[in-house]
């Protein structure tokens, strides 16, 4: 009877077991499916809300859009506070590489430029340059209405979702980074007065009448491949994603332009004229110098991943600032190079040029950056900072006094970067959109095997630029330098040369004025006057 009874509960308690063993796999099966099920939908919803080429724009809901706008509003703001912080590295670093004699002379002049700049790009700029007009200049909207002292402007630009006031400030940054890089090579001899007449030349009409050429809606070079002035000539448009032409070939090559016409400072000996003491002077503090560079660095890396214009291209946003740092290393890395084995310090390390380096890296990078890979990205940073070593003493050669080597930076690497689209554009990337990349028609360059037809368009567009900004700021230039003085580009002579140089003839103070000895108890006591109980 035990024995039966036992059986039966063994045999209760394994039906029991069963049952439990069922049930727990059941609640597994039906879990997986429960999760198989999920990952398939969040497969087909998540791309519609960040957005894929295969779905239009047009399936989503207005909340959806309004919050996508939200995003990349956000995100374009804070990259135009980043490239505004560049000022800071502007000023660093033009004052480290002056002369002491001419250091608040810089600073001055970077600060008056960023006032004077935020006027006219209100005032006249935006419109120029980003309004609709024809292939040679903007003026407003499609309605005919100007968008001048930002009237009658839409909400949002274009169809980037983007309020236009905050496509305004990023912009205005970047009106203001090209006439920072302007006086950069005019340091130590240019009147304070004649800085003020070439910034509005500059800032008010050069910058945005030329970058519509290849950033406004209706630009003739940005519409080449397709419309416009030169139709279908090339099959393709001239790119500059973050502005290695419109930013940095412009200001460069207009540095330039003012160099040649104020001619060097005086004093300055080449080192083609005497071996031994020419060359270019040391900068009174590379220590600061140095730190505006790495400034600079930081900005660089709201000018090229906020050019995007959206926070949805997730994947095009890590890489275009991937590409910015390599890049920057790179070129930072063949500078020091070239300066050990060639440089006039040989088998030394040369600081500055190492700067010059990292920052030639990023002028180069700032077009092609969304269109190449990690790999092109540091190959045409290293071929930048040997463009910045060489053009240091092309440029002295020519005895053209640049301070700073703005030229060799922001000009020659300007143009280094823009035709290096045509060359190392990898062939996976294509554009970006607001909710996303769209790499449905990717960009390839000569090297990948996408023929000449990018070098070409790029090759066009850079040469047009260059020229047209050379003769138009020289012009400019050499008419400021004939006003009588003191709205005359180059300083009066005693002004450059008299005591605290121009720093003292155009704003009255030394960079580092003059303490008062100090005075020691016993020299109080030898005057009669008594320690205090």
């Amino acid at each position: 009877m035990k024995s039966n009874s036992t059986k039966i509960n063994l045999l209760d308690s394994f039906r029991q077991l069963s049952k439990e063993k069922w049930q727990l796999g059941a609640t597994i099966f039906i879990g997986k499916l429960t999760g198989l099920f999920l990952v398939v939908m969040a497969m087909m919803v998540l791309p519609n809300f960040f957005g894929t080429p295969a779905h239009a724009a047009d399936t989503y809901t207005a909340h959806e859009t309004s919050m996508i706008n939200t995003i990349n509003t956000v995100w374009t703001l804070v990259a135009a506070f980043l490239v505004f912080g560049m000022q800071a590295g502007f000023v660093m670093l033009e004052a480290g590489f002056a002369r002491k004699r001419e250091t608040v002379n810089v600073l001055m002049e970077c600060i008056f430029d960023t006032c004077l700049c935020g006027i006219l790009f209100y005032a006249i700029g935006y419109a120029f340059m980003f309004g609709q007009g024809n292939g040679f200049i903007g003026w407003g909207g499609a309605d005919g209405k100007t968008w001048f002292f930002l009237q009658n402007i839409p909400d949002t630009y274009l169809a980037y979702g983007v309020p236009v006031l905050a496509h305004w400030i990023f912009q205005f940054a970047f009106a203001d980074t090209c006439s920072t890089i302007v006086s950069g090579a005019m340091i130590g001899r240019t009147s304070f007065r004649g800085d003020i007449l070439y910034s509005i030349g500059i800032t008010g009409f050069i910058y945005p009448i030329i970058g519509h050429w290849a950033w406004g809606p209706d630009g003739f070079l940005a519409t080449m491949g397709t419309s416009g002035v030169f139709a279908k000539l090339l099959g393709q448009p001239f790119r500059d994603f973050a502005g290695s032409t419109v930013v940095h070939t412009i200001g460069g090559v207009a540095s330039l332009a003012g160099a040649i016409v104020l001619g060097p400072r005086l004093g300055r000996i080449f080192a083609r004229d005497n071996k031994e003491k020419g060359g270019l002077p040391a900068g009174h503090n590379l220590l600061i110098a140095a730190v505006g560079g790495f400034i600079l660095w930081f900005g660089w890396y709201g000018f090229n991943p906020g050019s995007t214009l959206n926070a949805m291209d997730m994947q095009g946003i890590g890489r275009v600032a991937a590409n910015t740092t390599l890049a920057a290393c790179a070129g930072g890395f063949t500078a020091m190079l070239a300066a050990l084995w060639w440089g006039p310090t040989k088998g030394k390390f040369d600081l500055a040029f190492t700067v010059n380096g990292f920052l030639a890296g990023l002028v180069a990078i700032t077009c092609p950056c969304y269109w190449v890979s990690p790999f092109g990205s540091i190959m045409i940073g290293a071929i930048g900072g040997i463009i910045i070593f060489a053009g240091v003493y092309i440029i002295e050669w020519f005895r053209i006094d640049d301070p700073v080597g703005a030229f060799s930076v922001h000009g020659l690497n300007g143009i280094w970067g823009t035709l290096s689209l045509g060359l190392f554009a990898s062939g996976q990337y294509g554009f970006t959109t607001p909710t996303g990349a769209d790499n449905t028609a990717p960009v390839t360059g000569l090297l990948y095997g996408g023929g000449g037809a990018v070098l070409e368009a790029q090759l066009l567009g850079s040469f047009i630029i260059t020229a047209a900004v050379f003769i138009v700021s020289f012009s400019m230039m050499y008419l400021i330098n004939k006003l009588p003085h003191p709205w005359k580009l180059r300083v009066e002579e005693h002004g450059e040369l008299g005591v605290g140089g121009i720093d003292v003839f155009d704003h009255g103070i030394e960079i580092y004025p003059a303490q008062d000895e100090e005075i020691t108890l016993g020299d109080l006591m030898d005057k009669g006057v008594k320690q205090p109980a």
